[in-house]
């Protein structure tokens, strides 16, 4: 299952995560992201763990509790959703109303 953890300290590095996470069972992988402009972490990331039943452990014994001295958001994560495609705001084809101006 992958996990969602949000409102992490920006000083939370992946290995601290991972130890947090393996309270509760093995951890396949630990993802903290990063902002790439700034290099920073953006409070936020991504543990996965193979078996449901402790990354359901994890979650409800992790969900707003303390780490680092922030509250942190845990639960499982969803799938990014779809973006459209459209190039822009105000979507559509662009050019649809320019045979109808001449």
């Amino acid at each position: 299952m992958n996990i969602f953890v949000a409102k992490l300290n920006y000083d939370t590095q992946e290995h601290e995560l991972q130890e947090v996470f393996e309270q509760f069972g093995e951890v396949s992988s630990v993802k903290i992201v990063i902002d790439k402009v700034s290099g920073r972490s953006k409070g936020f990331g991504f543990v996965e763990m193979d078996n449901d039943d402790e990354a359901q452990s994890a979650i409800n014994g992790l969900n707003e509790t303390e780490l680092g001295g922030r509250t942190i958001v845990v639960k499982e994560a969803r799938p990014k959703e779809e973006r459209g495609g459209n190039g822009g705001r105000h979507g559509g084809d662009r050019n649809r109303n320019f045979n109808n101006r001449y």
